[in-house]
This record gives structure tokens, C-alpha cells and sequence, in this order.
């Protein structure tokens, strides 16, 4: 079974995307606890969504014939200046292009693209359910983010309440480089070479 089809490319996101990516993720947040927005953004929010993201880091879009299928992008873990070498990852799959290893392919794009900026550090952070028969919530996200290298750092005990029911977060981490002393500088995302 071939997991990377031939004709999905992997391009740099641009605002003009925010429609079909809005739409990608909008399910995600009217039907299910992964995203903990309670209201699916707007195609304007999501556009300017992409913008502030571009500034400094990538955001991928994985197409096919003109289709955007899923995307990934990374953000500050935090603004303070200690934390400018590591960051947090988001990966987002359209439904019908589950399980033909697109995320993966996306999030070690996603990782190669960080290492060229001297980050060292990946996070994830990830909604996981309380039960096992939870209807909006599996932990597929938290086995995917394993499989692929990440570890569990931290895990925080109902934390978040969406659709009448509480849920728990965790954190996962994941080394991209070696820890130098001192660090190479972090270099902003400037699109794909």
C-alpha cells in the first residue's frame, strides 16, 4: 500500500488559502474536541490567521489538482525570549484524506522546515478523552504524535469543557536538533528553498 500518493505536493500556505482550510477545520470544531474553539473561525479570521503565522514560521498545505487536503504549521510555545527555540505543531486533515499518511508526511515536513530555522524544540499539545466510549474524542492524535516520535511531558486533568462533558490536555514533546550551548540563532521562515 503506497501511503504517500504521487500526486499530493507540499507547498508554503497563502492567505488566499483560508477558504478551504477554514473548511478543513471547521468540522473539527463543530463536531469534536479536538480543537476547543467552540466557534469554527471565519475564512477572514483564517486568513488572517495565515498571515500572522508566515511572519516567522511555516504553515504547509498539502494539495491535490488545486485541493487542499490538510495543512501544518507551527507557533511560539511562548512569547517570552528563552522559549524562541521551541515550538508548538498543528496538523489538520480534511476527512476523506484520513489514513493515506498525509499527516505524517506534513508534520516531518513541517519538523525538517523548523530544523532549518535552528528550532530544537517541537510540542503538541492535544485534547485526550476521560472515557473510552467518548463520542466526540478518541486518542488517535495522542497515538499518532507517539508513533512519530514525540513523548509524553506533561498531562493537565480536566482543563477544558466542551459539549457538556470536561476533558483533559497533554502535552507532548519532541527534540529536533541537539541542545547546543549557546544555540545557533533562530532564523524566521522564509518559504521553501
Amino acid at each position: 500500500m503506497t501511503t504517500y500518493t504521487d500526486d499530493i505536493s507540499l507547498r508554503a500556505a497563502r492567505p488566499e488559502d483560508a477558504a478551504q482550510l477554514s473548511a478543513i477545520y471547521r468540522p473539527y470544531v463543530l463536531h469534536t474536541a479536538i480543537s476547543f474553539e467552540y466557534e469554527a473561525p471565519s475564512a477572514d479570521e483564517f486568513r488572517t490567521r495565515i498571515e500572522r503565522t508566515l511572519t516567522h514560521y511555516p504553515y504547509i498545505v498539502a494539495e491535490r489538482a488545486g485541493e487542499a487536503l490538510g495543512y501544518a504549521y507551527a507557533s511560539p510555545l511562548h512569547p517570552r525570549a528563552a522559549y524562541a527555540w521551541a515550538a508548538e505543531s498543528t496538523v489538520y486533515i480534511k476527512e476523506e484524506a484520513h489514513a493515506i499518511g498525509l499527516g505524517k508526511r506534513l508534520c516531518l515536513a513541517l519538523e525538517d522546515e523548523l530544523r532549518r530555522m535552528n528550532i530544537v524544540c517541537l510540542n503538541a499539545c492535544i485534547a485526550v478523552p476521560r472515557t473510552a466510549d467518548d463520542p466526540y474524542l478518541t486518542e488517535n492524535s495522542w497515538k499518532f504524535h507517539e508513533h512519530i516520535g514525540y513523548r509524553l511531558a506533561g498531562h493537565f486533568h480536566q482543563c477544558a469543557y466542551k459539549f457538556d462533558r470536561w476533558y483533559d490536555m497533554i502535552w507532548m514533546e519532541k527534540d529536533l536538533a541537539v541542545h547546543e550551548t549557546p544555540p545557533q540563532p533562530v532564523k524566521p521562515w522564509r518559504g521553501f528553498l
